[in-house]
């Protein structure tokens, strides 16, 4: 390796591992105050929250790897070119492509790395989380209970609520509850305008306390008929306050570190992914056929017969309904009505449930083409940053970190806008994948052109230069013609 190779190289990876360093830590506390309610008050210990800053980190690294590339590009071939060593190295013949080769070589390097990371060490942490996420929330069942739905992780009980608030996330607002305690269905209903969620780490009980309520139940027996059971009795009531303990013995029994999500998109190799898809593609295709053909059967499409003309009736009248009385007429329309009604019904729920498997379908095939188009990031945003640098000739923190900031962000949120449009089926999964590659890389070849030429960013005089060398020559055009 030559002299000057070494010192690019040198130059380069001090700024780089600090920028990547920090940068990862600033990724991590991010993650970790976005998690820090499912912590802080709730009894876990300090090995599990080191245990998820570990995930946590591996989980960022394929993130954190482009914009220290990005940043530290910027800052060396800035910081190059504003001590005047490009100038020197140029005088001596050196061109620009030949200086930046080692780095070039460096960032494949760190492609290579960056696409062994997001293959294998992503897919471990991304289950190690997850289910470490799960397996905390069972232990503090509180943490589990979602605003807006029916919350089915309590054993007996559905619980839905409208906000959940206070210090502790401990205060419920404009709770309803189902009572499934004694196996008939949805027969005690309760509703409060506010409740309070009372649970210790040691207690096998959750005690739920709701205020300004309302309790019905309806009695059954066991065995009644359905004309019975719309005779039997009723009993309701408000209350001031109301106490429920639910008890939650069974989620101590299970264990921090089980595993019982193995199989979702972001936790699988290239490999197992590519084995996963076409199955989930032919599940997709027969559930499709099958209502289809439900579809079909539903609208008796079979009983349409073409019967030739001599067997005709003459009499009958081409408007179907004519040939039936009154009473014939209201049956036929009724049952028609009820028919499309049902089917629109049919179709409706139909639809959602399409619309939810091929969204799901869709989160695999992005995962699998994003591994690829993401893993080449470093080597990309290279190619902007390193021009970018050696045209502003500036180095240091300052203008070199406004500028990454833009740029990875630009890269970040077009990439984000492009899986969001796969994942609702706007764009394919290929497409949506690398669509901020087709952005970014005009981008990096105008940014190496320019550099290469020894061009500023963006060059006015030539600008207005070309502009007025057209208006001389349409107004030579037109004293020529005259």
């Amino acid at each position: 390796m030559k002299t000057l190779d070494r010192y690019i190289l040198k130059s380069f990876l001090k700024p780089f591992f600090a920028t990547f360093l920090i940068i990862l830590f600033v990724l991590v506390m991010q993650a970790l105050w976005l998690a820090f309610d499912n912590f802080a008050g709730k009894g876990i210990s300090l090995g599990i929250i080191l245990k998820f800053l570990w995930y946590t980190t591996l989980l960022v690294v394929p993130q954190a790897l482009p914009i220290g590339v990005l940043l530290s590009s910027i800052m060396t071939l800035g910081s190059l070119s504003e001590n005047y060593e490009f100038a020197a190295t140029k005088s001596a013949g050196i061109s620009l492509p030949r200086m930046v080769r080692p780095l070039v070589f460096l960032t494949l390097f760190l492609s290579g790395i960056n696409f062994l990371f997001l293959n294998n060490v992503y897919p471990y942490a991304m289950l190690k989380q997850l289910n470490m996420k799960v397996n905390i929330k069972k232990k503090q069942p509180a943490i589990a209970l979602v605003a807006g739905s029916f919350n089915t992780e309590l054993p007996n009980y559905q619980i839905k609520f409208e906000e959940k608030y206070g210090e502790d996330d401990n205060l419920l607002k404009k709770v309803m509850i189902y009572d499934l305690s004694d196996r008939k269905g949805n027969n005690k209903i309760i509703t409060a305008e506010k409740g309070k969620i009372i649970s210790d780490e040691s207690s096998r009980y959750m005690t739920l306390v709701l205020e300004d309520g309302y309790y019905f139940e309806h009695h059954l027996k066991n065995g009644s008929s359905f004309k019975e059971k719309q005779k039997m009795p009723a009993s309701h009531a408000y209350f001031d306050k109301y106490t429920i303990n639910i008890d939650i013995s069974s989620f101590n029994d299970d264990d921090l570190g089980d595993e019982k999500y193995t199989r979702q998109y972001n936790m699988l190799s290239l490999a197992q992914l590519k084995d996963t898809v076409p199955t989930m593609k032919k599940n997709y295709d027969d559930f499709i056929k099958s209502k289809a053909k439900n579809l079909f059967l539903s609208i008796d499409i079979e009983d349409l017969h073409h019967y030739p003309d001599s067997l005709v009736n003459k009499e009958i009248s081409p408007n179907i309904l004519e040939n039936f009385n009154d009473r014939e007429k209201r049956n036929i329309l009724s049952s028609a009505v009820s028919k499309i009604e049902r089917t629109l019904n049919n179709n409706k729920s139909n639809k959602e449930t399409l619309k939810n498997r091929r969204k799901y379908l869709n989160l695999y095939d992005i995962e699998y083409y994003n591994r690829v188009a993401f893993s080449l990031s470093c080597l990309l945003l290279f190619f902007i940053g390193a021009p970018l640098g050696s045209i502003i000739r500036k180095g240091g923190m300052g203008l070199p970190m406004i500028l990454a900031i833009a740029i990875y962000v630009l890269y970040f949120f077009s990439n984000t806008f492009g899986r969001n449009l796969a994942e609702e089926s706007s764009l394919t999964a290929i497409i949506g994948s690398w669509i901020s590659v087709f952005i970014m890389l005009p981008l990096a070849i105008i940014l190496t052109v320019r550099a290469t030429k020894d061009k500023g960013l963006f060059d006015v005089n030539t600008f207005f230069a070309s502009i007025r060398t057209t208006i001389k020559n349409l107004f030579s055009k037109k004293e020529k013609t005259t």
